[in-house]
C-alpha cells in the first residue's frame, strides 16, 4: 500500500487573482470566484483516499479563514523569495517545507488552487495510477501543470510552475502522467476555461456563485462523484 500524500496549495492575495478574467466576470466578483474555485478544490482533494492533509501557503486572511474551516492547515507566504525563484514556486517550496517538518518525510503533491471541477475519484486514481518518484500532470492545453507528485521523503518538490512548466517539470525528472482526467487537468484562467469547467461539472461552492452571478447556465453539481468517491478508486 502507498504510502499517503500530502497535498500543498498557494494561493496569493485576493486582489491580485485572476486578472485575465476580466473580459468575462467583474472585478468585485473575481475574488469570489477565487475562494469559489479554492474552496471546491481543497474539498476535492481533502475527501481523495490517499491524501492525508492539505495545507494552504497564504497571505490573504480571507483565504485562511475560509480553508481552516474546510479542515486544512494554513501557512504564512515566505518573507523573502530567493533570486530567480516566483512567489508561487517559493510558497509551495515553504509548505512543503512545513508540511515535512510537521508530519516527517512524507510524499508531497503541488496542486493548483483554480481546480473547480476536480473529483476525489480522479484525484485518488492518478495517485494509484504512478510509483515514479517525480511525476507531473499537465493542464488541458497541455503546457501548464496542474499537479507535480513528489514520493520519497527525501526528494525535494523542487517546483516550476509558471509559463510552460509541464515541460520544465519533465525536464527536471519528472514523468508526465497521461491519465484521462479532465477535471483535474481543468485549471481556470480565462472565461473560456471557467465555461469548460462549468461544462464539466463544477464543485458546489462555484456551482452556486456562478448560477448567482449568470455566469454559465452549463454548471452541473458533482455531489454523486463525491459521494462515490472512495468506492471508484
Amino acid at each position: 500500500m502507498r504510502p499517503s500524500v500530502h497535498a500543498v496549495i498557494a494561493v496569493k492575495s485576493l486582489g491580485l487573482a485572476k486578472s485575465r478574467l476580466s473580459d468575462g466576470l467583474p472585478a468585485h466578483q473575481r475574488p469570489r470566484l477565487v475562494l469559489a474555485m479554492l474552496s471546491d478544490t481543497v474539498t476535492a482533494a481533502a475527501a481523495a483516499r490517499g491524501v492525508a492533509s492539505v495545507t494552504v501557503v497564504t497571505p490573504d486572511p480571507t483565504v485562511a479563514d475560509l480553508v481552516r474551516g474546510l479542515g486544512a492547515t494554513v501557512h504564512p507566504e515566505p518573507a523573502s523569495i530567493p533570486p530567480n525563484t516566483s512567489g508561487l514556486n517559493a510558497a509551495l517550496a515553504a509548505g512543503a517545507a512545513a508540511v515535512r517538518k510537521a508530519h516527517g518525510p512524507v510524499d508531497l503533491l503541488a496542486l493548483q488552487a483554480d481546480l473547480p471541477a476536480l473529483s476525489p475519484a480522479e484525484l485518488c486514481d492518478m495517485l494509484a495510477s504512478t510509483g515514479h518518484q517525480r511525476s507531473v500532470v499537465a493542464d488541458h492545453e497541455g503546457s501548464g501543470t496542474v499537479a507535480l507528485l513528489v514520493r520519497g521523503g527525501s526528494a525535494a518538490l523542487n517546483p516550476l510552475f509558471g509559463p510552460d512548466s509541464a515541460r520544465r517539470h519533465i525536464a527536471d525528472g519528472a514523468v508526465e502522467l497521461l491519465g484521462k482526467w479532465p477535471g483535474l487537468r481543468q485549471d481556470v484562467d480565462t472565461a473560456a476555461d471557467l465555461e469548460r469547467a462549468a461544462a464539466l461539472g463544477v464543485g458546489r461552492a462555484t456551482r452556486t456563485l456562478l448560477r448567482e452571478i449568470g455566469v454559465s447556465q452549463a454548471c452541473r453539481g458533482i455531489e454523486d462523484i463525491y459521494r462515490a468517491g472512495s468506492s471508484l478508486c
